[in-house]
């Protein structure tokens, strides 16, 4: 037996109850959207047997409605010839006749009441059907977001990334020691004899430039002799 045992428990299941009671909602949405599926199937294969049963109560009905209207013209008939006892006869038949057409015609309207039952049970199911299958992706994708998270939760709770960390402020202070290690060997060290020599030319490039700026200056701040034309 599957998760439903008959038509009318989906028909008045709540697919949002059994979803939240689920232990695996993705799995419990997928079995309930397959027994919907097979149980659409069923109805309408049922359905398909009942209509044909009103097609074929139809056809009967006709031909008994023919047999009461024949009934009738042969009582009259018997009549006319003045044979009372056949017209007599005739009239029984026709009651006969008319009581399977009445049985016949009940008959119908059970059937006719089944088939709208069924019409109507089988527009629940499909709305219930739809609804399962609309929640269906948006219940795999929950569930997939959740899992992903559960595991990044996981690593943020786990010593593994403590222990990481540790790590890699060991090997950042090693790095550190190394970086002290190197300006601790450049501090007090001489330069070498060529280091010199070349101070010494660059002071001596930086003192002759200096003495032909004070000379620009000088010159710049000198009136002007005047000319002849000022005269």
């Amino acid at each position: 037996m599957g998760i439903f045992s008959r038509f009318a428990d989906i028909i008045n299941s709540n697919i949002s109850a059994l979803l939240d009671k689920a232990e695996d909602p993705e799995k419990m949405v997928r079995l309930i959207i397959q027994e919907m599926e097979d149980t659409l199937v069923e109805v309408r294969s049922t359905s398909a047997k009942v209509l044909a049963e009103k097609k074929e109560l139809l056809r009967r009905i006709s031909r008994v409605q023919e047999q009461v209207i024949d009934w009738q013209a042969k009582a009259e008939l018997a009549l006319s010839k003045d044979r009372e006892d056949l017209a007599k006869a005739a009239l029984i038949e026709k009651q006969k006749t008319v009581s399977l057409l009445e049985t016949l015609e009940m008959e119908l309207q059970v059937v006719e009441e089944h088939i709208a039952r069924l019409k109507h049970e089988v527009e629940q199911l499909q709305e219930k059907l739809n609804d399962a299958r609309a929640r269906q992706k948006t219940i795999i994708m929950r569930k997939q977001t959740a899992t992903s998270r559960l595991e990044v939760k996981k690593q943020l709770d786990s010593s593994k990334i403590d222990d990481a960390m540790v790590k890699f402020e060991q090997y950042e202070r090693r790095v550190e020691g190394l970086e002290s290690q190197v300006e601790a060997y450049d501090i007090g060290k001489k330069g070498s004899l060529a280091d010199e020599f070349a101070a010494l030319e660059a002071e001596d490039s930086v003192n002759d430039e200096l003495e032909a700026l004070k000379a620009k200056v000088k010159a710049k701040s000198q009136p002007k002799s005047k000319t002849k034309s000022d005269k």
